[in-house]
């Protein structure tokens, strides 16, 4: 399923309505009574799950919320078509509409003719929410920005202070439809009905929460409207797996196969205070399906890890006695990858002087795809301006960044990245040649092809030491196995976070979930 932003979305329309013929009213008609159809739906199934308020012939009663603009006429049209289902019907609106032009004020007018109630907000005294079943938000579209203002900004608070179910048109009044940035007031919608294709902010944190539960209806737009833009931001789900990337989960396995078949990957990760993370990391590879794991620490860990992982070959590098990476270099890692067809650097390797010349040697020397995590992205960050210097690898190559990684990567805060989460995987990705899975909720996955895919696995309990670690494995594995870098990451992404969602709901609480649980899960 593709992702677009408001702009994308005004083109699309556009394009149906000027380059196809299609006209303006039509797609707005389908609009309003595919919300009108949805909340109908829910009303016959008992969703709303509260005492009903009698209307007329004990019908529920719903007022819709009508700003100026197309939201607020697909709203128009959406009380039409309740009222023809038998639901009582008010429209509120924002301010008076004597002023519209265009495809709202042709609604205005229709529901005038039709004799549909209606009042404007704050004339004649407070409106009485408690007469009410339900609220459809058709205040503010797409084409909002910023905070919302009088009169809509109270009408809002008040809205979500009414206790009532909020059905939000397209998006959620407040909510930055790009970013998934919330305003101040924002309504928080029970459901969002997203037209002909889902927003970006619909699908981002903390927007996600705002929009509730989110559907997506046609409204008749061709695909041929679609089309034309090559849009190229996804939601990374099973059906975009299978249809974008061509993958199916799990990978499949033939009979006449052994170990070599599924790769070996290289995991130079772990030190004196942080060897789980190479444990983890390298248990997360066995179990995503890696033929053969070497695990690769300093010397002098080697002995007291032995035995940790049995299933994995542990591998100690020279170190001169001091058990530290400092004291390995590089070289004995690219030395120890020939023949290995993924390696995994960076989880708890920890930090030293001089540390982004060595990454740079292994970035350069390294023969097979390599994914970089943890204090390798931090050795990366402190290379600055000179990355863009380094020779681009013929060879894949994974950067899995949390959010604060990604900021000194791109020199940004935190909540620069956060803002513009997709917008900041897409251009690092692009200007480096490099895949980048930007962790968080709903991780980013960007290629430097352009694409970019927004994953819908995962939950809270995974914001838990070790996690990243187990990601990190898990693309090794999957590269290993011969899947290119977006495939890899993105596979990796959507199976990481699945695999937390059945060890969240294994416990009593996703609260206790370690990394270990996931692992576990794969």
């Amino acid at each position: 399923m593709l992702l677009v932003t408001a702009e994308e979305m005004r083109a699309i329309d556009r394009y149906a309505v000027d380059g196809i013929g299609i006209p303006a009213l039509v797609l707005m008609e389908n609009a309003g009574r595919e919300i009108a159809e949805e909340i109908v739906r829910r009303e016959s199934a008992g969703a709303w799950g509260r005492c009903r308020i009698a209307g007329r012939n004990g019908a529920p009663r719903w007022v819709v919320l009508v700003g100026k603009g197309n939201n607020g006429g697909d709203g128009i049209v959406c009380a039409r078509h309740l009222a023809e289902r038998g639901i009582e019907v008010q429209l509120l609106y924002a301010m008076p509409p004597d002023s519209w032009a265009g495809e709202a004020g042709v609604q205005r007018d229709i529901a005038a003719k039709m004799g549909l109630p209606s009042a404007v907000y704050g004339e004649g005294g407070g409106f009485d929410w408690r007469a009410w079943d339900g609220i459809v938000d058709a205040l503010l579209g797409t084409g909002a920005s910023g905070a919302p203002r009088e009169p809509y900004a109270s009408l809002i608070r008040e809205a979500n202070a009414s206790g009532l179910p909020i059905v939000a048109a397209d998006v959620p009044s407040g909510l930055d439809a790009d970013t998934g940035q919330v305003a101040n007031p924002c309504i928080r919608a029970s459901v969002t009905v997203a037209l002909a294709l889902l927003k970006r902010g619909l699908l981002l944190h903390p927007g996600a929460e705002a929009a509730g539960e989110v559907v997506v209806r046609p409204i008749g737009i061709p695909a041929a409207a679609v089309r034309q833009l090559e849009l190229n931001t996804y939601v990374l789900d099973g059906d975009t797996l299978r249809e974008k990337l061509g993958i199916s989960l799990p990978l499949r396995r033939d009979a006449d196969t052994h170990k070599g078949t599924y790769g070996h990957v290289l995991i130079a990760a772990g030190s004196r205070d942080m060897s789980g993370a190479g444990l983890l990391c390298s248990r997360a590879a066995l179990r995503a399906g890696s033929g053969l794991v070497t695990w690769a620490v300093p010397e002098r860990l080697a002995m007291p890890l032995a035995g940790r992982l049995p299933e994995a070959m542990i591998r100690g590098l020279p170190d001169g006695g001091s058990g530290e990476w400092r004291s390995t270099p590089a070289a004995q890692v690219s030395a120890l990858a020939e023949g290995k067809q993924a390696v995994v650097a960076g989880p708890g390797m920890g930090r030293w002087t001089g540390d982004s010349a060595w990454l740079r040697e292994l970035w350069e020397s390294a023969s097979a795809p390599i994914v970089l995590d943890a204090d390798a992205l931090n050795m990366l960050a402190d290379a600055g301006e000179s990355f863009a210097e380094w020779p681009r690898r013929t060879r894949p190559a994974v950067l899995t960044p949390h959010p604060g990684e990604m900021a000194r990567l791109c020199g940004l805060t935190v909540r620069e990245v956060q803002r513009d989460r997709i917008g900041c995987a897409r251009r690092y990705a692009e200007l480096h040649g490099v895949t980048i899975a930007l962790k968080g909720a709903r991780t980013v996955v960007a290629g430097p092809d352009g694409s970019a895919y927004v994953n819908t696995t995962g939950n809270p309990g995974m914001a838990t030491g070790g996690s990243g670690d187990v990601l990190a494995g898990v693309i090794g594995a999957l590269l290993a196995q011969g899947l290119d870098a977006v495939q890899a990451a993105a596979a990796g992404v959507y199976w990481h976070g699945a695999a937390g969602d059945r060890a969240a709901a294994a416990r009593f609480t996703s609260a206790s979930l370690i990394a270990g649980d996931i692992v576990d899960a794969l």
